[in-house]
């Protein structure tokens, strides 16, 4: 019978060769100089061996040559080295702008994704092949880290902030995931699988699913309910900034900071309003800690972020509850 046993897992997206050449590079390296220094110090022992009782050593001066070569080669292979995990870093970790963002919140002991369309699944998670996929990640309760090895990407999800990885799949299939951070007694239970699958497939599966409503809608509805629209509104009297093309943009804070308003910006502000208060109102603004889960939290900022400029929180309210 012939069992192969793989170096490393198949690659199945885009970035996966490129973390491979490198993970290959410091393996060669790091056994090339292992076994040259092994090798040295087995035939120095043997040539320069003390042969009789009186033998003495001979004096050696030392090289300036000989010292710069074993500083200045290591330096450059080192540099080198950075330079290229540097690169492949920021790839790795930076999702093009055309990403599809999809949500992920891990729990004791299971992931919960949603798409933007609002199907949600467990332990699974459906993407279709070729397609740039953001995932923006969270914890309900303790550190997870989310790891798809096929992918080579890999991030802890945090409670409290988000964390984002990004991939574009390369193969159909199916996938392993894993959570590589003990996250209490049933840690090994916590995996699931990624389904790649061609756009058309992808497309009908999206269709059998059942769904009630996308991330925004619910955001909407949510909006309404906990009557946030009766202060993020239009008009002078307004006792919260206004919402409409908020998403993205720099926000000058009372302490005179300016702020990017992104999702972790959007989720403090939700959470702990008095962190970051705009500049020109007041701290009024109640907490909706304990009353929000991290879902609710992500549809919410899901309807912030489809408010366009121009567009009223409640004119977005209103389109998003019609049928």
């Amino acid at each position: 019978m012939n069992f192969k046993i793989p170096f490393v897992p198949e690659q199945a997206s885009t970035m996966a060769r490129d973390v491979d050449h490198l993970t290959f590079f410091l393996v060669a390296m790091s056994t090339f100089f292992t076994v040259l220094v092994a090798v040295m110090v087995v035939v120095f022992a043997l040539r320069y061996r003390r042969r009789s009782a009186d033998q003495v050593g001979s004096s050696f001066d030392n090289s300036s040559l000989l010292e710069i070569t074993w500083t200045v080669i290591p330096l450059l292979i080192v540099l080198f080295t950075f330079v290229w995990g540097a690169k492949v870093f920021f790839r790795l970790y930076r999702p093009p702008a055309d990403a599809v963002q999809y949500y992920v919140t891990g729990k004791q002991w299971m992931w919960k994704t949603q798409h933007p369309t609002g199907q949600r699944e467990i332990n699974e998670l459906h993407v279709p092949l070729g397609q740039p996929t953001k995932l923006l990640m969270t914890s309900e309760d303790v550190i997870h880290s989310f790891f798809i090895p096929a992918f080579r990407t890999k991030a802890d999800v945090l409670p409290g902030r988000y964390t984002t990885i990004w991939f574009t799949p390369t193969k159909t299939g199916r996938f392993h995931l894993f959570c590589t951070e003990y996250c209490g007694a049933e840690h090994s239970r916590m995996i699931g699988w990624i389904h790649v699958l061609e756009p058309d497939e992808y497309q009908r599966w999206l269709a059998s699913v059942p769904v009630q409503t996308s991330p925004a809608i619910e955001g909407a509805q949510l909006f309404a309910q906990l009557a946030c629209d009766s202060c993020h509104r239009d008009g002078s009297d307004a006792r919260g900034p206004a919402l409409h093309g908020l998403f993205g943009r720099e926000v000058q804070l009372a302490d005179g900071r300016r702020v990017r308003a992104d999702e972790s910006y959007l989720r403090e502000s939700i959470l702990s309003p008095g962190a970051k208060v705009v500049a020109g109102y007041q701290p009024v603004m109640p907490s909706f800690r304990g009353q929000v889960s991290e879902e609710n939290v992500l549809a919410l900022i899901d309807y912030m972020k489809s408010l366009t400029a121009g567009e009223s929180a409640a004119a977005g309210l209103a389109e998003g509850a019609a049928p």
